[in-house]
């Protein structure tokens, strides 16, 4: 059998027409790849319950990111912390990633992302249908969480009963905006309210994280002797407000409450050892964290979960 060269292969790939060279699912446009470079769901087994992380979108930002996530420290600080984790400061990727959890009979979803398109293309690809979710719950009403409640004026989910805290749903009737009006306010007659520490299904429990919003809710999931804890958007960034949680954010309405909540939630996350599942967590959003000096260190799942 002839042996190819390397300088055979290059000649090889010279020869081939150019779109072979590149993968099918990426396009090129002005040089960076756009379309689908990674699955969008990714599933776990928790006890008797199963928990997916769903990719319902993410996107490039470009600019200062310290005026977003270290609003009260030094350019120095936030420079030294940005090159030790090897990130820049003037760009970075946000992901959107709500979670599907089925428990019984029940499919409950937590969070719907920016738009219908991209959570319905999401539980797609996790084998679920708008229809089979039983129940929705929101966190919190920033426009990434409930923007795909609604499809063209339509109930994305419309077997669906819906899930929120009391003081969230509160603050935003009190203080509505397009998103709310539009998203939130034409399913208040299916409408449920939940308060730190009460279970919305079996093994699931609401947990205050106020201080992003004023009615922030965690949810913690137990199943035998298994635990999953959704922190949505209790911490932003896994480096600037998880590796610095005093840092503040400028997506936080009340940034001392908020900085507060990262402690008291990261520090037992830390010390208890349980998984976590942050909606702006570098997809699959899964994973652990230490203490690491006077803040945390971020530990991506691997394959601890899987086990």
């Amino acid at each position: 059998m002839p042996t190819l060269t390397r300088r055979a292969a290059l000649a090889a790939g010279a020869m081939l027409p150019a779109a072979t060279l590149v993968p099918a699912s990426v396009a090129r446009a002005g040089g960076h790849a756009s379309g689908p470079v990674q699955p969008k769901a990714r599933g776990i087994a928790l006890g008797d319950m199963t928990a997916t992380a769903l990719l319902a979108g993410s996107a490039v930002r470009e600019g200062d990111m310290q005026g977003t996530f270290g609003m009260n420290v030094s350019a120095e600080a936030f420079a030294e912390a940005s090159r030790n984790a090897f990130i820049p400061t003037d760009a970075a990727t946000f992901f959107f990633t709500p979670t599907v959890v089925q428990s019984g009979e029940n499919t409950i979803l937590f969070d719907t992302g920016l738009n219908a398109g991209g959570i319905t293309a999401a539980l797609e690809q996790a084998g679920i249908a708008p229809g089979d979710v039983t129940h929705v719950v929101i966190t919190h009403m920033h426009g990434d969480h409930i923007g795909g409640l609604m499809n063209e004026g339509t109930p994305t989910f419309a077997n669906a009963v819906y899930v929120t805290g009391q003081a969230e749903y509160d603050h935003w009737a009190a203080n509505p905006n397009d998103g709310f009006t539009g998203n939130v306010q034409p399913l208040a007659e299916k409408m449920s309210f939940v308060g730190d520490g009460e279970e919305i299904a079996p093994g699931i429990t609401a947990m205050d994280m106020s201080g992003h919003t004023p009615g922030h809710m965690g949810y913690m999931l137990s199943s035998g002797d298994k635990s999953l804890l959704i922190t949505a958007d209790m911490t932003n960034h896994y480096v600037w407000s998880l590796a610095h949680p005093d840092w503040e954010v400028r997506f936080d309405m009340d940034k001392e409450a908020a900085a507060a909540t990262r402690r008291r939630v990261l520090g037992m996350v830390a010390a208890e050892r349980i998984p976590m599942l942050g909606y702006h967590m570098p997809f699959p959003a899964m994973g652990y964290v230490e203490a690491n000096g006077d803040g945390f260190r971020w530990i991506p799942e691997s394959y601890q979960l899987m086990l």
